[in-house]
């Protein structure tokens, strides 16, 4: 089945399904600005692509005939998402509304792209095949990667050096000969703002928001207005170029080499700890002083974004991420409005919203505003 064709009003729709939940047709028409003939039109055709279905209201009894709410529709289509770290493939596949019907994580050791797209192609037909899902529209596959764009194209990147034979080659030519569906390839932080605004519920309460990524370094993702913001050259949200490789950054890495220095006997990120009792002094050094370097990227979201949300995000555990945002709340941040409060949280999708996130790009590709 191939990818669906949707118009500008009709994408309104199911954005504002994807936002709202289930609504009539009246309500969707209000909401919209639609009129009530147009709206039936659109919705009829959104009906016969499958992207939406009708739900019978069994609430509340009413006298002659009852609405029937428009919501999307599962079955309208499914997408996959895929990422490599040091170390390990995710892959998630997911439905129409966002849902994930299955995620694998596989360890390995690094992989150059073809050998990734292989491994990507195999897993992807396995859970494909487990789920049912044979003959069903697939509307693609999205493909996070840890850098910035080398080209405008969006096929060449800057990939971090532990991907060997990523770095500045056509990942685009290379995915595309091995996975026969759409494809969506987006940088770590980008897909993580993705899976926030649409798992993480702020499509319901903020158009604006930005999400900083501690993975394996520090990057951000913008979404204004709905839409992922770019830039001229595909480095939008590139924040890691504030802060130096050679210098300490607030990064996870960078805390992991501090654990190191101190005497800590970890090799990697997922070893730190806050509980135990010699790396919890180092860690709130840490801390204080990586929060007073994100104010300055805080500072300068709300100037240039005014964002409704600041999300902090990645592979630190939750506590770490939370003592960040709590010495942020304190700090002396713009917040342009009165007693308006700096709007710093910690993400409940927990260490996966890249993966999530790459497996919603299709989704947002089809739905989203323009």
């Amino acid at each position: 089945m191939q990818f669906p064709a949707v118009d500008k009003d009709q994408r309104r729709i199911l954005h504002r399904l994807r936002k709202s939940g289930p609504l009539s047709r009246s309500l969707l028409s209000a909401a919209l600005e639609i009129s009530g003939t147009a709206l039936t039109r659109l919705s009829r055709d959104l009906l016969a692509l499958g992207l939406i279905e009708e739900m019978p209201d069994i609430g509340i009894q009413r006298r002659g005939r009852p609405a029937i709410p428009l919501r999307l529709a599962a079955r309208g289509g499914y997408a996959v998402g895929a990422t490599a770290h040091k170390g390990l493939i995710e892959i998630a596949l997911v439905d129409f509304t966002g849902t994930t019907i299955a995620t694998h994580h596989e360890v390995t050791e690094p992989v150059n792209p073809k050998a990734f797209a292989k491994k990507v192609r195999r897993i992807t037909h396995m859970l494909v095949d487990h789920h049912g899902l044979l003959g069903q529209r697939m509307l693609g596959i999205g493909i996070a990667v840890p850098g910035p764009a080398l080209s405008l194209g969006g096929d060449r990147w800057a990939v971090v050096d532990v991907l060997p034979d990523w770095r500045d080659v056509s990942l685009h030519d290379i995915f595309a000969a091995e996975l026969a569906w759409p494809l969506w390839i987006e940088n770590d932080a980008n897909a993580a703002a993705i899976a926030e605004y649409y798992l993480g519920g702020l499509i319901r309460d903020f158009s604006s928001m930005v999400i900083l990524l501690l993975g394996f370094g520090i990057g951000a993702g913008v979404i204004v207005d709905g839409r992922l913001v770019r830039g001229q050259f595909g480095a939008a949200g590139e924040i890691g170029a504030l802060f130096p490789g050679d210098r300490p950054r607030p990064s996870p890495l960078d805390l992991l080499a501090m654990l190191r220095a101190g005497g800590c006997d970890i090799s990697s990120v997922t070893e730190i700890d806050f509980a135990a009792v010699d790396q919890a002094p180092i860690i709130e050094i840490w801390l204080d002083r990586a929060a007073r370097q994100l104010e300055i990227v805080c500072n300068s979201a709300f100037a240039w974004f005014d964002p409704g949300a600041i999300m902090l995000a990645g592979t630190l555990p939750r506590p770490i991420l939370e003592g960040l945002a709590n010495r942020l709340h304190r700090a002396d941040l713009v917040t342009m409005f009165g007693h308006r409060r700096p709007p710093v949280q910690v993400s409940s999708l927990g260490s996966s919203p890249i993966t999530l996130g790459a497996s919603l790009l299709p989704i947002h590709a089809l739905s989203a505003e323009i």
